[in-house]
């Protein structure tokens, strides 16, 4: 467990189903579920359900089942949205600078519509 890890953020209490969500799909270490302020047609959160505060945190420490599982879980939603041939974005936020707003990793999948440039 990280010792700066915030309990009481609200992805943790959506693990812990204090908060509830729509759920896409689990496995035993992984979330995914609809993002509550879409910014595509195809928005999903997926997050590990342990407690790591970014992606780099969640690679230096989950064990390789745990990322093994994530990234199935990821390839799983891919498949079931359909948007395997179409395309999709993938992004994770850390820190101030990547204006990471829930200090709990996520990746968001993007999809549903032609995303454009990523960075003008």
């Amino acid at each position: 467990m990280n010792k700066f890890y915030d309990n009481t953020n609200v992805f943790a209490k959506i693990i812990r189903q204090e908060i509830p969500c729509d759920k896409i799909m689990e496995n035993d270490f992984a979330l995914a579920f609809s993002d509550i302020n879409p910014q595509a047609p195809l928005h999903i959160l997926v997050i590990p359900k342990k407690q790591y505060i970014d992606f780099y945190d969640f690679t230096k420490n989950a064990s390789s089942q745990e990322v093994n599982y994530f990234w199935q879980l990821v390839n799983d939603v891919i498949e079931q949205e359909q948007i395997v041939n179409k395309g999709f974005r993938l992004i994770t936020n850390s820190g101030s600078d990547g204006n990471q707003e829930v200090p709990h990793f996520h990746l968001h999948i993007l999809g549903g519509k032609n995303l454009g440039r990523m960075i003008n």
